[in-house]
């Protein structure tokens, strides 16, 4: 049985409606609005003050919803094509004041049904999806891209986030566990890799498509210096993000240990989201001043590469979402950072600001309990989230060739959501 009740004329909207309960006409109800109720749930849908609202749940307060705001989020056929999953509805063609000609509920509760004043068109919206989408108020879920994340340091060594080379590549169950514990702990390791350019390309394609940038494409060094960068010496690097200098930073790198013969050169990785926590828990002054300050980078090593920001201003090291304030994404590396002026400060005294406020944050970075070593060796490759955890080395002595690769952010965001969630979940935000 489908519950169908024309809305009242708008001149009597805000002074009575028509409530249903049970299938059965009710009462007028004084200065209230019309209320559709399910049998079936606790779910209920009215129109009020030029607003469609919802319940949620167990909340007190419902969530309310422009009329234009729906109709131009309709995702029937006509409106929002099933395929490519893109608009099709011309949104400048919905009249302003749009509104609803008669609401449902279907008879399980779970969807409401509106007739619209315009062109006759019907919606059909699930309350769910609603209520996900809530902004009056705004309702924050749990998602694959917010889900928690694993604080570590020095203990990561206990239980290392690890995956076989084989669960990987045989099928999705074993592609969704890895990427869930890059999501989660930023650092995965995948144990019995091929040692070879070849299988590390294989395993990382497995996530999505290489990022190729000025180094190439799968990129494979030792201490020859064939790139203007410390990282193809022998020397020690210090805990860093790379690709500073791009106004998109790398989102995955990988590393693969290929060739070892010799000693040194252990591997260190460091919980950038850990640490910055600790800095804003100590010494929050430092923490609002990394994440004030622009910083200018630059990349330059190379006779044919000048590779800076495309923001002229610089980015800050500490940077957050602008809607949650959560931190998203740290830059940092002090090699590559230029020259800090007049352009990039409010005032002078930001300079000894930055400059006490980057002492305290490396100080923390260097903390050996925010310290992960681990020797690399052939067949075991690390893939790091470069906005989150900080990665350098131990100096060698040793014949030593690295392969590695990036991948962009945005590619791994896409590969974890098509893998860890449902057909159902993978649209709730389209």
């Amino acid at each position: 049985m489908t519950w169908l009740i024309p809305l009242l004329n708008r001149a009597r909207l805000n002074t009575s409606a028509v409530s249903l309960c049970n299938g059965t006409l009710g009462v007028i109800l004084p200065k209230a609005a019309q209320r559709l109720y399910s049998t079936h749930s606790d779910n209920k849908a009215w129109f009020a003050h030029g607003k469609i609202m919802i319940s949620n749940g167990s909340s007190k307060t419902p969530s309310a919803f422009h009329a234009f705001w729906l109709r131009d989020h309709c995702r029937c056929p006509e409106c929002f094509h099933q395929i490519t999953k893109q608009r099709l509805l011309d949104t400048v063609n919905v009249p302003s004041d749009i509104a609803p000609k008669e609401m449902t509920l279907s008879p399980d509760g779970n969807t409401v049904r509106i007739n619209w004043t315009h062109g006759d068109h019907v919606s059909e919206y699930p309350l769910e999806w609603l209520r996900e989408h809530s902004y009056d108020p705004p309702v924050r879920t749990q998602t694959a891209l917010n889900r928690p994340k694993h604080l570590w340091g020095s203990e990561l060594g206990h239980k290392l986030p690890t995956v076989c080379f084989e669960e990987v590549m045989k099928g999705e169950k074993g592609l969704g566990k890895w990427l869930e514990l890059i999501d989660v702990y930023g650092i995965a390791f995948v144990d019995g890799v091929p040692a070879s350019e070849e299988g590390t390309r294989t395993v990382t394609e497995r996530i999505a498509f290489i990022r190729e940038s000025h180094y190439g494409t799968l990129w494979s060094f030792t201490n020859d210096l064939e790139h203007g960068d410390t990282a193809y010496t022998d020397l020690a690097l210090p805990a860093h993000t790379d690709t500073t200098y791009f106004t998109d930073p790398v989102g995955l790198q990988l590393f693969h240990v290929i060739e070892f013969e010799g000693t040194g050169g252990d591997s260190l990785y460091v919980d950038g989201f850990q640490v910055a926590q600790q800095l804003k828990e100590t010494a929050p002054e430092h923490y609002d001043t990394l994440s004030r300050i622009p910083i200018p980078t630059h990349s330059a090593g190379d006779k044919s590469v000048l590779v800076t920001p495309s923001v002229s201003r610089g980015v800050p090291i500490l940077n957050h979402d602008p809607l949650t304030g959560e931190l998203r994404q740290i830059r940092f590396n002090n090699d590559d950072r230029s020259v800090l002026d007049g352009r990039y400060i409010e005032t002078p005294e930001d300079i000894p600001r930055f400059y006490s406020a980057l002492k305290e944050w490396t100080r923390l970075l260097r903390k050996k309990q925010n310290e992960f070593w681990i020797p690399l060796r052939p067949g075991r490759v690390a893939v790091v989230n470069n906005w989150r955890v900080l990665h350098g080395r131990g100096s060698y002595r040793a014949k030593r060739r690295v392969c590695g690769a990036y991948v962009g952010m945005d590619d791994f965001k896409s590969r974890l959501q098509t893998v860890t969630l449902c057909a159902k979940a993978k649209e709730i935000d389209l």
